[in-house]
């Protein structure tokens, strides 16, 4: 046996199975196994690889152990003479296989112990993490503090990524990615398995290291590239990644590093946790929230300047409103009108004027009835909540102009940059088109069957979607044309006998999966936060009824957990119950209660409750979900 593949798998079934696919055609030439190691999936993995790769040897753990103890499982098992370790959403050429063997095989003395290639995300970009350098403290130091991100290319500050190494150069590396590690088999049976301390990042660090402690070379190869559609910086986001990719250098440090040397390696790494977590979350917040703030700022003010004309020239008084108005009530104004417009969608993409109207609408009336409750003292000026509401309206529509003029070059608040969609096939072109027609996001499509063709194709009809038909070219043109075409393009890929769209619209996005559940109402953004408040709403209404509850909800016992599973949202009131389509759906819930409670007159197949719940899916409301409830408000306890 050549190769023996090995692929730990998580919850990505459809970017599995595209691996799969290209890891199917790049073996047709070799002698090899390919191991899949499930790590307890939910999403129909184990399924979908016994229906669809009978060939593959299925390890099928019940609990996630982790990335090391997975490889580890089929390591034991493999019998061929070089061991590849490849991550589940990377896709390989045809011959990336047979180069990187041929590369390792031409080593007469064997003294290449690995090899790694060259890699890109989903839009054509370079990963970095393709070639690193060993993470000293001083290598850790600069990478901690973002001198390795300002001076990428520095011999000095660079040593990280080893960003003074061309990507196109052939390399003597430290360490290797274990998205794609080509290891020598002989070489793992004499430096051992994978640390199995390392839970997720850091293993590959460290086999990399004790590779080259025993005297082995490690080689970054990049005659052949493969796409690995989530990069390094995907996961920077994240404040878990953050705590355990740098709890990963300090199990590294304390192993291989001694004295001085490891308790200063220990101390930055406790320090980079706590600076990075705080960098990280204070970006999370700041990117999720930035458009808010500018509208409660913008809001604020314009108030602030309604207020201060309208006692310089209606009430002639300087100080007519007291500063609790200014500081206190108008705050509380700007809190309910920014409320309002979110829960109407009014930042929601595309941005869409009713929305705005709807929400801040929707708010000044929730304002006008709180006003007339409130005491006499409080009640300072109608006409500022009405004039904040006209400002507040223009405000928003001004920001968003501005988002789109510079982002589209274009002053319409409504319009998204047009969606033209290049599909390069021949036997599936039309499936793929069908599919981009079902998710209704295109609004121009054209076909050609010409792959050499496909940058000057694009050009022409000013493409900025192409979708690639994987069943009618190659996967190594495919990356090729990707690399060729430009970073200012979506790519797409389907493959035969799915209904997925797979890819990556930004270097600074995990891969994207776009599926027909997108033409799902259930789906939208704007309803799963409309049934989120739902849920949350409706239990939070349930704390005060709970002594009417013990004596109408039969099964009271089960209800409180039900309750807390919903408050937590691990559970909807009204959501799925069939086995397949919450396989289906990874963004679905299980139900307390569910669609086909509204046909208990009726014994239903498991298949009929499929396609009700299906149907409650394409057709969703809020209001399904209220009549649902109230008639069969007792079972919440089942």
């Amino acid at each position: 046996m050549q190769l023996s593949i090995i692929i730990v798998n998580y919850n990505v079934k459809y970017f599995l199975e595209q691996c799969l696919l290209s890891v199917a055609r790049a073996t047709q030439k070799m002698k090899a196994e390919i191991f899949v190691v499930d790590n307890a999936s939910s999403d129909g993995s184990v399924e979908m690889l016994q229906q669809k790769f009978p060939f593959v040897k299925i390890v099928a753990n019940e609990t996630n152990v982790g990335f090391s103890k997975a490889n580890n499982q089929a390591i034991q098992q493999a019998t061929g003479e070089f061991i590849l370790l490849l991550n589940p959403d990377t896709v390989v050429a045809e011959d990336t296989f047979t180069k990187c063997y041929d590369f390792m095989d031409s080593f007469v003395n064997r003294r290449a112990g690995a090899l790694g290639v060259r890699m890109i995300d989903g839009k054509g970009n370079f990963l970095p993490e393709s070639k690193r350098g060993l993470p000293t403290p001083e290598v850790a130091f600069y990478k901690t503090f973002g001198l390795a991100k300002l001076f990428p290319t520095s011999e000095k500050f660079g040593k990280y990524h080893l960003g003074f190494i061309d990507e196109h150069q052939q390399y003597e590396v430290d360490v290797l990615s274990g998205a794609f590690m080509f290891i020598r088999k002989a070489v793992l049976d004499r430096v051992g398995l994978l640390d199995e301390n390392f839970f997720m990042y850091g293993e590959d660090i460290d086999l990399s290291y004790r590779i080259q402690k025993e005297g082995y070379k490690n080689f970054y190869f990049p005659d052949t590239t493969i796409i690995h559609y989530k990069g390094e910086s995907t996961k920077k986001g994240s404040l878990n990644y953050v705590k355990v990719f740098y709890n990963a250098m300090l199990i590294f440090a304390r192993k291989h590093f001694s004295g001085n040397q490891s308790g200063l390696f220990s101390l930055l790494i406790n320090f980079a946790i706590i600076f990075r977590g705080l960098l990280t979350f204070l970006a999370n917040v700041f990117a999720s929230s930035f458009l808010f703030i500018i509208d409660a700022l913008l809001s604020f003010s314009g108030i602030y300047f309604i207020k201060t004309y309208w006692e310089d020239t209606i009430k002639y008084h300087e100080h007519y409103y007291p500063n609790e108005f200014l500081f206190i009530v108008v705050p509380v104004y700007i809190f309910i009108w920014m409320l309002a417009a979110f829960l109407s969608g009014a930042y929601d993409k595309p941005f869409r004027v009713s929305n705005i109207l709807r929400g801040i609408l929707f708010g000044t009336v929730t304002i006008a009835v709180v006003y007339a409750f409130i005491p006499n003292e409080w009640r300072f000026s109608r006409a500022i909540i009405l004039l904040g509401a006209a400002w507040t309206i223009f405000e928003m529509l001004f920001t968003r102009t501005v988002y789109h003029l510079i982002k589209h070059q274009s002053l319409s608040v409504e319009n998204e940059e047009d969606k033209r969609s290049l599909v390069l096939g021949k036997a599936d072109a039309s499936r793929a088109e069908n599919i981009l027609r079902t998710l209704g996001n295109t609004q121009e499509i054209i076909s050609s069957g010409d792959l050499a063709t496909t940058k000057k194709t694009s050009a022409i009809h000013s493409n900025n979607e192409i979708v690639f038909c994987s069943n009618d070219f190659s996967f190594k043109e495919i990356i090729e044309q990707i690399s060729l075409c430009g970073k200012k393009i979506d790519y797409k890929i389907l493959n035969e006998g799915s209904n997925a769209l797979i890819g990556s619209n930004s270097k600074d996005s995990a891969g994207d999966l776009y599926v027909a559940e997108r033409s799902y109402a259930l789906f939208k953004p704007q309803n799963i936060r409309s049934k989120r408040v739902f849920d949350f709403s409706v239990a939070l209404l349930m704390l005060p009824l709970l002594p009417l509850n013990v004596v109408v909800i039969k099964n009271f016992g089960k209800f409180i957990p039900n309750w807390f599973e919903v408050l937590l949202g691990k559970k909807s009131w009204i959501g799925f119950s069939s086995e397949k389509n919450l396989k289906t759906f990874p963004n679905a819930k299980r139900g307390v209660l569910h669609p086909s409670d509204k046909l208990k007159e009726f014994e239903l197949s498991k298949d009929e409750i499929t396609e009700v719940e299906l149907n409650y899916a394409r057709h969703y409301s809020v209001s399904a979900d209220i009549s649902l409830l109230l008639k069969n408000y007792s079972l919440m306890g089942k």
